[in-house]
């Protein structure tokens, strides 16, 4: 039985295309959600970087979209959020597997923007409320 008694939450499914959530934080700002397969046009969209920690096949393909994000000129400056999402399924690899996996050690140390990482739920909401505090400290006031 899930949170209040409301039954099991649905089944998740990776993203095939985009999703659009507005989001005040004091000032609007937009999160677009790109699925994996859209990493073509990923450059138009620069933003967060979100990872699947349950599924491990995705690993390597992550490792390579990311670190295309963190090369593009346009970001060299620009602070990364990487959120390691679905942390609430019992396959979930853990925040110290995932920079293991990742070599984050060594792409933080290359790497010329700050990068922060968290572990997310976006279906329990583990999480958000840090994601929501990283966005207001880093978008800051309009």
């Amino acid at each position: 039985e899930g949170p209040a008694g409301l039954g099991e939450p649905p089944a998740t499914l990776p993203t095939v295309g985009t999703n659009l959530t507005d989001l005040r934080l004091p000032r609007r700002a937009t999160v677009r959600e790109l699925g994996g397969c859209m990493g073509p046009i990923w450059p138009s969209y620069y933003g967060e970087f979100v990872v699947d920690a349950a599924n491990p096949s995705q690993v390597s393909s992550s490792c390579v979209q990311l670190l295309s994000v963190l090369s593009a000129a346009q970001l060299t400056s620009v602070p990364v959020l990487i959120l390691f999402n679905k942390i609430d399924l019992p396959c979930y690899m853990s925040l110290v597997e995932m920079k293991s996996l990742f070599r984050m050690q060594d792409i933080v140390s290359c790497a010329t923007q700050p990068i922060t990482m968290m572990e997310t739920s976006a279906r329990d909401g583990t999480g958000l409320a840090d994601v929501l505090q990283w966005l207001r400290a880093t978008l800051g006031d309009p």
